[in-house]
């Protein structure tokens, strides 16, 4: 089973989508700030991750450029999602590690699209 670690405060997100991605046959694993996430990273090394920017005690971008530069965690995809919309704000998630930039609300099947291809990618040699 493909592990996601979601990394996000929100509870009504985290329940909306950790359920639809549980039903398409994910386990979902939930970290609470951008410090936990960093925790069950490197405690757990989900297949791929899904990461709120705007979070508490360690923001996303710090936390991927956390996990993009250790050995043990840096071919952990990371997809970041936010709710910030402004310009630059893609390529400043990329810029941080992140492999993919969703905006919220999430259009669930794009992000399904996007998991596909990130975990394909990183089963190709």
């Amino acid at each position: 089973m493909i592990r996601i670690l979601y990394v996000e405060d929100n509870e009504d997100n985290v329940y909306m989508l950790s359920q639809r991605l549980k039903r398409h046959g994910f386990q979902v694993l939930v970290a609470r700030d951008g410090e936990q996430g960093v925790e069950m990273a490197r405690r757990e090394k989900p297949d791929l991750i899904l990461m709120d920017l705007g979070l508490p005690t360690l923001d996303g971008w710090s936390a991927a450029r956390l996990l993009k530069a250790a050995p043990d965690t840096r071919r952990i995809p990371i997809v970041a999602l936010s709710a910030h919309t402004m310009p630059g704000d893609r390529e400043r998630a990329l810029e941080a590690g992140c492999d993919e930039y969703d905006a919220k609300p999430v259009a669930f099947e794009k992000l399904l699209a996007k998991i596909d291809r990130l975990l394909q990618d990183r089963t190709t040699p």
